[in-house]
């Protein structure tokens, strides 16, 4: 509601007066029709001349009984046009008098103005506000009353009324306004406390999973590294890190990588950052890292962008893969060792038969009473080659686990003692030679020969390798392996072992070629002066002894060989030296023997060898021709001399199916090269007779011999070997 409006509804007043003459007099004053004459008074007093003119008009409502002014005043606020002020006699005779009805209407309607009129002076101040209360509302005007004054009060009190309702109105609006803020900022609290809630979740989250995070990068396996992308720096490092590296965490933090010297290539690993700048990944890229022992580790670096506190960083990952890639070479080196072993069995096989033909030949012509001297002085040269030659395969045979060993209990240091004084004459005056040899020794199971022929061969590798001079060490010690030294030896195992080491103050190996020492034909040596069959038969030697080998070498200051072999878990005397047995020359005459043999230059030459020694021969040159002439003569047959390995039906296969029918057929094998190592166990337990390619004449004869006079075999086969 407007002002204006307000003003107009201010102008309704309310008389109550049982006097119709009062409501005469107020009438005249208040009303322009009946107190023009007042217009000039209210303008002097108010100095408002538009006022006076536009509002001096009041509507006058007339009650002459307080029920009847109650009733009035309750109907103009049904309607919406309140009375503003009210004059009010204070006795009316019979009902209320003014006082009552004052209070009555004050009930209903607190806010009306009110002027109480009397004459008499029996109502003082005191006691009509002891009745009323005090009140702001409250105007008592004495009779008879002044018509300015009247005029006065009703102009002051409508306005008064006017400027309550306003200031009233003002406050309920900026009542609603303070609630609707108080609303608003009640809203804006509510959400500020979620946020804060929120907030606060978040930084526990975040707590959370930095502590998981803090955990996870410090407790990983892998080395893990924080570094600036922009300086480098390392901001922080795991344990893992640390061990791979070498150094402490101090001497790692606010440092570059190229200022710690890390990277062994720092031209590569730079190269890896551009790939990053540029937005290509960095996975798994192969890089050495020098530890602060300045010893190099082989890696695999990955490298991940990532962002901490809004700086960004990398996330860098190195798994160690140098034991791996020791493995690798190994597993490589020794696949390809296997192949050539495969491939040198093979040649000494066929190469044993060639020296079989060879030697059987050379001796059955050195044998006759009637050879020409200088024929017989050329056979001797012959037979002289063909047993050097011989001797070459049975290096071959001993790189590639063919060669027969016979392993029994022994002391390596007894070993290395009986032969002192000859590798002292083989190093020669200006090789000083110191043997150190350990007390208490645990025995090996190992082949005495086997053994002498390893420490030949490093023997004559260290005197070639220091030809102006120097010393030489060969000692033989106790070692005994636990899991924490399994890392520094790729081939160890838990457990105790003897020791034999070799060491020089030679040349040394270049690291280029360490790796390819044992492989057979390879040597660094003039033409001419080396088969390149040494280290390899050492090789071939100590695995079939269940043990492992290792090189240590720098150039020009020298190199070491060390060989490890299993020790025997009890203490078991050494096994006496089997006596020798005098040659055995002839065997009894008239006996068969059925020789099976696929190679036909040497079957010619046993049969030959055979029928000069008195005995009737079959020949077959295959499992199955022998079958066939088994079942034509089996009665006839006394001996079976067969060769071990053959296309077709073995001459293990053999041996079975006749001896299946003949349970008391006497048996040889021959072979150019012995069974792979689980057989040679067996042979050794069973001891199988077995005739050794090539051999001369009486070779053949003394085991032809031995072989017929054996005693009857029993039902079963002594020979379970391929």
């Amino acid at each position: 509601m407007n002002t204006t409006e307000l003003v107009k509804i201010a102008h309704r007043l309310l008389v109550v007066d049982d006097n119709t003459r009062i409501h005469e007099d107020i009438r005249k004053i208040l009303c322009p029709a009946a107190a023009a004459d007042l217009e000039e008074a209210e303008a002097a007093l108010f100095g408002d001349e538009s006022v006076s003119k536009a509002h001096s008009d009041f509507t006058i409502d007339s009650a002459y009984q307080g029920q009847e002014g109650l009733a009035l005043v309750e109907k103009a606020l049904a309607e919406g046009r309140p009375y503003s002020l009210a004059f009010v006699d204070v006795r009316m005779p019979p009902g209320w008098d003014g006082i009552e009805t004052i209070q009555r209407i004050w009930k209903f309607y607190p806010d009306l103005q009110v002027v109480i009129c009397t004459a008499y002076s029996d109502h003082s101040w005191d006691e009509i506000i002891r009745q009323l209360g005090k009140s702001e509302n409250l105007v008592i005007l004495k009779k008879p009353f002044d018509n300015v004054e009247v005029l006065q009060l009703a102009h002051a009190l409508t306005k008064k009324w006017v400027v309550t309702r306003q200031a009233r109105g003002r406050l309920d609006e900026l009542e609603t306004l303070v609630k609707r803020r108080t609303e608003e900022l009640a809203q804006a609290n509510q959400s500020l406390r979620a946020e804060v809630d929120l907030r606060a979740q978040v930084e526990v989250t975040l707590r959370a999973s930095e502590e998981r995070f803090h955990k996870s990068f410090e407790s990983a396996p892998v080395a893990l590294a924080l570094l600036r992308a922009k300086t480098l720096a390392l901001i922080d490092v795991n344990h893992s890190f640390l061990c791979l590296a070498g150094r402490k965490r101090e001497q790692l933090l606010g440092k570059t990588p190229f200022e710690l010297e890390l990277p062994e290539d720092a031209a590569r690993f730079r190269e890896l950052l551009k790939k990053l700048d540029a937005g290509q990944p960095v996975q798994n890229a192969p890089e050495v890292l020098r530890r602060g022992d300045q010893q190099l580790r082989q890696v695999l670096v990955s490298i991940v962008p990532l962002s901490l506190d809004n700086q960004p960083c990398y996330l860098t990952t190195l798994l160690d893969v140098t034991d791996q890639r020791r493995l690798e070479v190994q597993l490589r080196q020794s696949q390809k060792m296997e192949a050539i072993g495969q491939l040198a069995a093979g040649v000494a096989h066929d190469f044993n038969n060639l020296l079989t033909v060879i030697l059987g030949h050379t001796s059955l012509q050195l044998n006759k009473a009637t050879l020409d001297r200088d024929v017989g002085q050329s056979l001797e040269q012959v037979k002289q080659a063909s047993e050097r030659a011989a001797s070459l395969t049975s290096r071959l045979l001993a790189f590639s686990r063919k060669q027969v060993i016979e392993r029994r209990p022994l002391l390596v240091g007894e070993c290395v003692s009986r032969m002192r004084q000859m590798l002292g004459r083989l190093l020669g005056e200006n090789i000083a030679l110191d043997c150190v040899i350990s007390p208490n020794l645990p025995l090996v199971l190992a082949d005495e020969s086997s053994l002498e022929q390893i420490l030949l061969n490093l023997i004559v590798n260290a005197r070639d390798a220091m030809p102006q001079g120097g010393s030489l060490r060969v000692s033989v010690k106790t070692v005994e392996f636990s899991g924490t030294d399994l890392a520094r030896h790729p081939e160890a195992r838990a457990g105790k072992f003897v020791a034999l080491e070799v060491q020089d103050t030679g040349t040394g190996i270049e690291p280029a070629i360490l790796n390819r020492v044992f492989e057979p034909f390879f040597t660094t040596k003039p033409v001419g002066q080396g088969t390149g069959l040494g280290l390899s038969s050492v090789f071939g030697i100590v695995q079939c002894h269940e043990g492992w080998i290792e090189i240590i070498s720098q150039v020009g200051v020298g190199t070491t060989f060390e060989i490890y072999f299993p020790a025997l878990p009890v203490a078991l005397p050494p096994a006496p030296s089997a006596p020798a047995q005098p040659p055995i020359a002839g065997g009894a005459k008239g006996q068969t023997i059925l020789v099976v043999e696929d190679e036909p230059a040497v079957r010619f030459y046993v049969c030959a060898a055979l029928k000069a020694d008195g005995y009737q021969v079959l020949a077959a040159g295959s499992g199955e021709e022998a079958l066939e002439i088994w079942e034509r003569k089996s009665a006839e047959v006394d001996l079976l001399l067969t060769d071990m390995v053959m296309p077709g039906i073995t001459g293990k296969i053999l041996a079975r199916q006749l001896r299946e029918s003949k349970k008391d057929l006497k048996l040889l094998y021959m072979s150019g090269y012995s069974p792979d190592s689980q057989a040679t166990e067996q042979w050794t337990r069973e001891k199988p007779p077995l005739l050794q390619k090539p051999f001369d004449r009486n070779q053949l004869s003394a085991a032809i011999h031995r072989a017929v006079n054996a005693p009857a075999a029993g039902t079963s086969d002594s020979c379970t070997l391929n």
